[in-house]
C-alpha cells in the first residue's frame, strides 16, 4: 500500500479510511498475531514541576496532589501480577521526590519480586546519567511523548524554560542506552496544523521507535487550554493506522484519551491497527487524582480489577490477550 498521507488525513471517501485500518490489521497481524498486549498502568505521583499548558497537572495548578510510597506501588504490582500482567508502566509528572536512588530502589524491588515482568517508566525529562542508573537497574523502557515534532508547535504548547531540541536529545539518549522507547503526541492539540502532523509522521519513520502513544487532546480545566475543542476520534484513529502501516512492528497502545472520547474507542483503535491496552492499577483513591485532562477514566472498564471485562472485549473483536511482556519485536530497519 503507498501511503499519501495528505489524502489520508483528508479524505471523505469511507472505503479509503476502511482499506487503510485493514491494511493496518494485516500489517499488525503479520509481525505479532492477533494478540493484544496488557500493560498495568501505575500513577506514581501527581506532583509536577513543570507547567505545560495543557496538562491537569501543571506546577501553578491547585489541585490534590500524591505520591505512592515503594510500598504502594509494589502492592499494585502484586495485584497486577495475580491478574497477569506481565508489563507495568510507572507513570508520573516530573516529581523531584523521585531521585534516582528512590526510582532505582523501587525498580529492583520490583525486579526482584517479579523477574518475569518488564519496568516501563514514564517520569518525563531527565539527564543521560539518570537515565542511565535507571535503566542499569533494570529499566527495560521508557515513554517519552515528544509531543510534536515542530519547535515552533512545541513553544505554543510549552513555558519558556522547556526546549524542544531537549526533549528530543532526552529521546536519543534512550536509544543509546538500549531501552525500547516510547514517543507520540495528542492529535488536536493547540496550533496543531496538517503540516505539524506530517513533521510527527517524519520524525516516527525516521527515529522507528519501539512504541507510540498518540490520543486525541482533551482540554483540562484551569489550563491555558481549558476551553480549545478536544481533538478528533477519527483523526487519531487514521494517524494510528498510518503509523502501523508505516512502522508495522510498533508497539502502538489503544490510549484511555480514545477510551475518554468514545465508549468503544479501545475497540475501534485495535481495528485501526493497535495492539495495546494499558488499564489503571493505580489505587482507587488516587485514580481520579491524576487528572491530566477532564473526565479521565479512572473505573470501571479503566480499572485493572476489570481485567476480565477487557479480555472478554477484545475477545469479541477477535482478539487474544495473552499474559505475557508483550516486546517489541525487533527489526533491523533502524
Amino acid at each position: 500500500m503507498t501511503l499519501d498521507i495528505d489524502r489520508l488525513l483528508t479524505t471523505s471517501d469511507p472505503t479509503a479510511v476502511d482499506d487503510l485500518y485493514a491494511e493496518a490489521c494485516r500489517r499488525r497481524d503479520a509481525v505479532y498475531g492477533r494478540r493484544v498486549f496488557m500493560r498495568g498502568l501505575i500513577e506514581v505521583t501527581s506532583h509536577c514541576r513543570n507547567n505545560c499548558l495543557y496538562c491537569g497537572l501543571r506546577r501553578d495548578l491547585q489541585c490534590t496532589r500524591y505520591r505512592l510510597s515503594k510500598d504502594q506501588i509494589l502492592d499494585c504490582c502484586r495485584t497486577g501480577h495475580a491478574l497477569g500482567f506481565r508489563t507495568f508502566v510507572m507513570q508520573g509528572g516530573e516529581d523531584a521526590w523521585f531521585t534516582d536512588e528512590r526510582v532505582c530502589d523501587i525498580v529492583r524491588a520490583v525486579k526482584q519480586e517479579f523477574p518475569d515482568c518488564a519496568i516501563t517508566l514514564s517520569l518525563g525529562e531527565r539527564g543521560y546519567d539518570s537515565f542511565a542508573r535507571l535503566r542499569e537497574a533494570g529499566a527495560d523502557r521508557y515513554l517519552l511523548r515528544h509531543e510534536t515534532a515542530d519547535a515552533a508547535h512545541y513553544a505554543l504548547l510549552h513555558p519558556a524554560e522547556m526546549h524542544f531540541e531537549h526533549r528530543m536529545q532526552c529521546l536519543r539518549d534512550l536509544r543509546a542506552l538500549g531501552y525500547q522507547v516510547g514517543c507520540g503526541f495528542m492529535v488536536g492539540s493547540p496550533g496543531q496544523t496538517l503540516d505539524t502532523l506530517k513533521k510527527d509522521l517524519a520524525f516516527i519513520d525516521e527515529f522507528r521507535p519501539e512504541m507510540v502513544g498518540i490520543g486525541p487532546f482533551i482540554p483540562a480545566s484551569g489550563t491555558p487550554f481549558q476551553h480549545h475543542p478536544a481533538g478528533s476520534v477519527e483523526l487519531t484513529l487514521r494517524l494510528l493506522a498510518i503509523i502501523r502501516v508505516m512502522h508495522p512492528h510498533v508497539l502502538l497502545p489503544a490510549t484511555s484519551a480514545l477510551g475518554t472520547m468514545h465508549p468503544q474507542g479501545r475497540e475501534r483503535a485495535i481495528a485501526a491497527g493497535a495492539n495495546v491496552v494499558m488499564p489503571n492499577l493505580s489505587p482507587q483513591d488516587t485514580r481520579a487524582l491524576y487528572s491530566i485532562y477532564n473526565n479521565k477514566l479512572a473505573t470501571g472498564s479503566e480499572a485493572a480489577e476489570s481485567a476480565a471485562d477487557i479480555r472478554a472485549r477484545m475477545k469479541a473483536i477477535g482478539m487474544d490477550v495473552p499474559s505475557e511482556r508483550g516486546d517489541f519485536v525487533g527489526t533491523s530497519e533502524r
